[in-house]
């Protein structure tokens, strides 16, 4: 009679372990898949019996559905069932992080990486919690961490280049970039990104000529990527290849004539920019050309102080007055303050970019020297 019930016992022993481990391979499947609503509505009534990982996907269910209290609820139960369970701790100090606990979040993450020394999200999660907390080089060496091991999600080998920008290390930020561009998969989201910014800092820190390979590359990878054509434009008028800039101009003008363009690129977009003397100078160009009868700005140079407030700005402006009297189209004028100041320079539609910005230039000396 013994052996009997000993038999039974381990056979019902048997099929519950059979049925915890499907339930937790059914919810593996509903993650893998972003099934994160039917997750909630199937599998969050009788819990009590499931083993830690199903309660831990039922957790990462919440997480993605930005629901903290029942991600922590479900972790917390998680834990409590098996206080081993790595991703547990991740995924309460990834909650605690994004509710901008941070400190309350450093030794869950580490916890889980006491738990799970291989596993690279852990350290991305610790670097995201140190970097929020502005503690630039604990965020860094947790980074770097992450990218030492397999597997390694996209974000540190970015936030390691930001890093270094924020700190003003620019020859450290480019080499990050160019690291991240060669371990991050071209197919990614983040690639773009990286390489827009890369192109970014090799114009304004490092070599023109690289930013634009670079850029180049990004604009044939993803041809709608219309702000990378204004960096593109800025580089070439950088490297006085006017021409170049001058075709990358009308494909943005061709975009904005189908109303293809972002929000923030509607109206102009940036040309080019440049330090003059102790000032900044970044300078726009607007797509309006017609005559309504009206003055409107063309170019405008916006002449920028240590604390990047405009000291001065010089505009191309349309005269429909010159225009009426066989003038020129547009005059070369500067505000300052509250003055509008009329030096009296004509300059004609085709005038090129590269005299435009030696008498805007002359313009600065007059008005800020």
């Amino acid at each position: 009679m013994k052996k009997i019930l000993l038999a039974i016992a381990f056979i019902f022993s048997a099929f519950a372990a059979w049925a915890q481990e499907k339930i937790t391979d059914e919810l593996k499947a509903l993650s893998d898949n972003g099934k994160y609503d039917e997750i909630v509505s199937r599998y969050t009534s009788n819990t009590s019996a499931y083993p830690a990982k199903a309660l831990c996907y039922i957790g990462q269910a919440y997480y993605m559905k930005e629901d903290n209290e029942n991600c922590l609820k479900y972790m917390d139960m998680a834990i409590a069932k098996d206080s081993k369970i790595a991703e547990a701790y991740y995924l309460k100090g990834m909650t605690y992080s994004y509710m901008g606990k941070f400190e309350a979040a450093i030794p869950l993450l580490q916890t889980a990486i006491g738990l799970q020394p291989a596993e690279a999200d852990n350290y991305s999660g610790l670097g995201d919690t140190y970097y929020n907390l502005k503690k630039q080089d604990q965020a860094l060496a947790a980074y770097q961490k992450a990218t030492s091991l397999d597997h390694c999600p996209d974000r540190p080998y970015v936030m390691i280049a930001q890093i270094y920008t924020d700190k003003e290390e620019y020859a450290k930020a480019i080499e990050a970039y160019y690291t991240a561009k060669s371990k991050i998969s071209k197919e990614s989201a983040s690639y773009l990104s990286v390489l827009y910014n890369l192109g970014t800092m090799e114009y304004l820190h490092g070599d023109a000529d690289h930013a634009a390979t670079v850029l180049i590359e990004l604009i044939l990878t993803a041809p709608d990527d219309y702000p990378s054509y204004a960096r593109l434009i800025q580089v070439f008028n950088r490297q006085k290849k006017y021409e170049q800039a001058q075709l990358y101009k009308e494909k943005l003008y061709a975009a904005h004539k189908d109303g293809k363009l972002p929000g923030n690129m509607q109206d102009r977009f940036c040309i080019d920019q440049f330090k003059w003397k102790d000032y900044s100078v970044m300078v726009f160009e607007r797509y309006e050309n017609e005559n309504k009868g009206r003055i409107y700005y063309k170019h405008i140079f916006y002449v920028l102080d240590k604390q990047e407030q405009t000291a001065l700005s010089v505009q191309s402006e349309f005269s429909p007055i010159s225009v009426e009297l066989k003038g020129p189209k547009y005059l070369l004028c500067a505000s300052k303050g509250n003055s509008h100041l009329n030096p009296g320079i004509g300059l004609k539609e085709d005038t090129k970019y590269e005299n435009l910005k030696a008498l805007a230039i002359k313009l600065f000396e007059k008005y800020l020297e």
